[in-house]
């Protein structure tokens, strides 16, 4: 009887851990084989990255520059020490976060830049970070910097 117990015991263990075995290969994530780039085509997509973050830097340093050293009474042109209105200075208010947004907006794309710098670097540059497919040419020639390809983006933005 209880020999009988145990081989019942000893068969249920055994399939629970098979169980939790095909869950956990499910839960794991897949390995994504990455298909590299020919040098010729990343040394051209690395140059277009360079060029276009020097082209945003530059206008960061603008942006920035522009809207922090400039004092209200600057802003307003007004010289004289009277106060001012509350619409111009609203007004000054609205400018100076427009502005300071749109550095905001540069500096994220700059981090999206120096990240397809790194993958270009490690030869993983044009395949998509989610699925592994190849990004189609035309993508990365409209923006370079993208990590994912067409169908996954449109997965995320619909999320």
């Amino acid at each position: 009887m209880k020999k009988v117990k145990r081989a019942a015991r000893r068969k249920a263990v055994k399939r629970a851990k098979a169980r939790t075995k095909r869950v956990r290969a499910r839960a794991l994530p897949r390995k994504i084989k990455i298909k590299r780039m020919p040098k010729k085509e990343l040394n051209k997509y690395k140059a277009l990255l360079v060029k276009e973050r020097e082209k945003i830097g530059g206008g960061i340093n603008h942006i920035t520059q522009d809207a922090l050293k400039t004092s209200q009474r600057e802003a307003s042109g007004d010289l004289s020490g009277y106060s001012f209105h509350m619409a111009d200075v609203a007004s000054d208010n609205y400018e100076v976060e427009f502005s300071l947004g749109r550095a905001s907006d540069e500096q994220n794309i700059l981090y999206t830049i120096d990240e397809a710098l790194k993958r270009v670097k490690d030869g993983s540059y044009g395949s998509c970070t989610q699925c592994g497919k190849q990004i189609p040419k035309r993508r990365l020639d409209a923006l370079p910097h993208t990590e994912l390809c067409i169908a996954c983006q449109s997965k995320n933005e619909n999320k």
